[in-house]
């Protein structure tokens, strides 16, 4: 974490999280990072198009979006990104990630300051993030200083917002049970319903990571990528019946080695508790299609409404 300066020399208590996967997981230039996205929303595999903030009769709750380096699932979440301009955006948005570096609190929330990305700052919304601290969730930064499921989602936000303003509060959940992302979710709904701006939920997640580099072997005679669509649609089909409980125990049920299954959980919590009637597959794919081996991993593009 960084902190601003005044003119004089003055610190100014504003905490500033710059990027940390910034030329790894997409590019740190600012030109070729708005025409690597470009490309995703425009690939075979994405849309086809690019986005344009539309308005919408369709409340759109939440999404689901990967968050593997952009040549691999870039496509398939210009597919959810898609979709949220098609609904009109929105003001605000709760982003929960799993905590893949082990680090800081159990479930951690930031509830002040700016992100940066090679597109510009994106600040956290205070108001609403200080409504959620509470409960199981704690206020720790560490958790978020080295954590990218939540870092590679602002590109694309700011991408599709251009001059219009929006801000965000991030929420890194190391503890995935069902009891753990149902309070998370409650608490989420009880502040969303005392706040006054259009709110979306990203929940960051990829599913299946299979094969010879994650230890999770098909069984003979299946291909890898096709193993780990079988797998992904387990629990695909419990989030398309906003089962949010259902997901975590076919999860763990099936060994799927989903790494956010926590936060879709969460967010579909949210969703149902504000009138979610129904959740779309809007893409599937794996990262075998871009680089095919012995390993794979499953990525969806999925809108709650």
């Amino acid at each position: 974490m960084q902190y601003h300066y005044s003119s004089v020399g003055e610190i100014i208590l504003e905490k500033v999280r710059t990027p940390v996967v910034a030329g790894q997981f997409y590019d740190r230039n600012k030109d070729m990072l708005k025409e690597l996205i470009k490309k995703c929303f425009l690939d075979e595999r994405g849309p086809g198009k690019l986005p344009e903030i539309k308005k919408s009769q369709n409340k759109l709750l939440g999404i689901v979006v990967p968050h593997a380096g952009y040549i691999y699932s870039g496509s398939i979440a210009a597919h959810s990104y898609h979709y949220l301009a098609n609904t009109g955006f929105a003001d605000t948005f709760i982003i929960i990630g799993p905590n893949h570096t082990g680090i800081g609190s159990a479930v951690s929330i930031m509830t002040e300051g700016e992100w940066m990305t090679p597109l510009g700052s994106s600040k956290i919304n205070e108001t609403l993030a200080k409504q959620i601290f509470k409960g199981i969730i704690d206020k720790d930064e560490n958790a978020h200083k080295y954590e990218h499921s939540i870092e590679v989602q602002l590109p694309f936000l700011q991408f599709i917002a251009g001059s219009k303003n929006f801000n965000f509060v991030p929420i890194c959940m190391a503890m995935q049970d069902t009891e753990t992302s149902t309070e998370i979710g409650n608490i989420i709904t009880n502040a969303i319903q005392k706040f006054d701006k259009k709110t979306v939920i990203i929940a960051s997640s990829d599913f299946s990571h299979a094969g010879f580099n994650y230890s999770s072997m098909p069984p003979e005679g299946i291909r890898i990528d096709e193993y780990a669509k079988k797998q992904d649609m387990l629990a695909i089909d419990k989030i398309l019946n906003l089962d949010p409980g259902g997901l975590i125990d076919t999860v763990n049920q099936n060994d799927i080695t989903m790494c956010g299954y926590g936060p879709v959980a969460s967010m579909l919590t949210v969703a149902k508790n504000l009138g979610a009637k129904k959740a779309e597959l809007l893409k599937y794919s794996t990262s075998y299609e871009v680089h095919p081996g012995t390993s794979c991993v499953g990525y969806g593009a999925i809108a709650v409404y």
